[in-house]
C-alpha cells in the first residue's frame, strides 16, 4: 500500500511539472477576455511646427519662383563662393564677424548683432534687427552665419538692398574699402558691384604672397631667437 501511494504522488508530481513547462494554461471558456491597454492620445501639432513647415513652403515657392538661392549642402568655402571678394577682403570680414560673435558658436545672433550695430552707430529697434536677419537668412535659424554675413555685403556691392535698410548700414559703416583691399581697383565697395575677373591667378597670387609673408615672419622669428641665445651666452660666461 505503501509503495502504491508514493508511485501515485510521484505522477502527480511529474504530471504538474510538465503542465508548468508548457506553458500558462488557456483561461476556461466563458471567462472575460483582458481589455488591452488604452493608447496614448495622438500630440496634436504645435504652432511652432504649424510655422516652421509656412515656413518652409514659402522658401521653396521663392526658390521656384527665382526670389531665393537654394540651400547648398556642401562645405561651405568663402574663395569660391564670393570670387569677386579678395582673400585679404574676406579675412577682414571674417575677422569683424569673430569680433562680434561674443558665444564664439560661429554665429551672430540677434543681441549680437544689436551690440555691433549700436557699436556701428545705427542702432536698430528689435523688429529691426530681426528684419536684418530675416533678409539674408537661408536656413531660417534666426542668426547670421559667415555665409550669411558675407551675403549682407555681396547684396549691397549689387545693389539689392534698400538705401534705408539696416543691412546697408552694417555694410557702409563697416569701413572696409575694397580699394585698399584690392578688387579690381574700385574706388569703394559699393561701385565694384560683383566683378568676378581672372578670379583663379588673383587667387593663386594672393596665396603666394601670403606664403612668402609666412616665411618672412618665420625667418624674423629664427633671426631674434638665435640673437636671444648669443645675448644669453655672452651673460652666462
Amino acid at each position: 500500500m505503501a509503495s502504491e501511494e508514493l508511485a501515485r504522488k510521484l505522477e502527480r508530481r511529474l504530471r504538474r511539472e510538465e503542465a508548468e513547462k508548457s506553458g500558462p494554461q488557456l483561461a476556461p471558456l466563458g471567462a472575460p477576455a483582458p481589455e488591452p491597454e488604452p493608447e496614448p492620445p495622438a500630440r496634436a501639432p504645435t504652432a511652432s511646427a504649424d510655422a516652421e513647415l509656412s515656413a518652409q513652403l514659402s522658401r521653396r515657392l521663392d526658390i521656384n519662383e527665382g526670389a531665393a538661392r537654394p540651400r547648398r549642402c556642401r562645405v561651405f568655402n568663402p574663395y569660391t563662393e564670393f570670387p569677386e571678394f579678395s582673400r585679404r577682403l574676406i579675412k577682414d570680414l571674417e575677422s569683424m564677424f569673430k569680433l562680434y560673435d561674443a558665444g564664439r558658436d560661429g554665429f551672430i545672433d540677434l543681441m549680437e548683432l544689436k551690440l555691433m550695430m549700436e557699436k556701428l552707430g545705427a542702432p536698430q529697434t528689435h523688429l529691426g534687427l530681426k528684419s536684418m536677419i530675416k533678409e539674408v537668412d537661408e536656413d531660417f535659424d534666426g542668426k547670421l552665419s559667415f555665409r550669411e554675413f558675407l551675403l549682407i555685403f555681396h547684396k549691397a556691392a549689387a545693389g539689392e538692398l534698400q538705401e534705408d535698410s539696416g543691412l546697408m548700414a552694417l555694410a557702409k559703416l563697416s569701413e572696409i574699402d575694397v580699394a585698399l583691399e584690392g578688387v579690381k581697383g574700385a574706388k569703394n565697395f559699393f561701385e565694384a558691384k560683383v566683378q568676378a575677373l581672372s578670379s583663379a591667378s588673383k587667387f593663386e597670387a594672393e596665396l603666394k604672397a601670403e606664403q612668402d609673408e609666412r616665411k618672412r615672419e618665420e625667418e624674423e622669428r629664427q633671426l631674434r631667437q638665435a640673437a636671444f641665445q648669443k645675448l644669453k651666452a655672452n651673460f652666462s660666461t
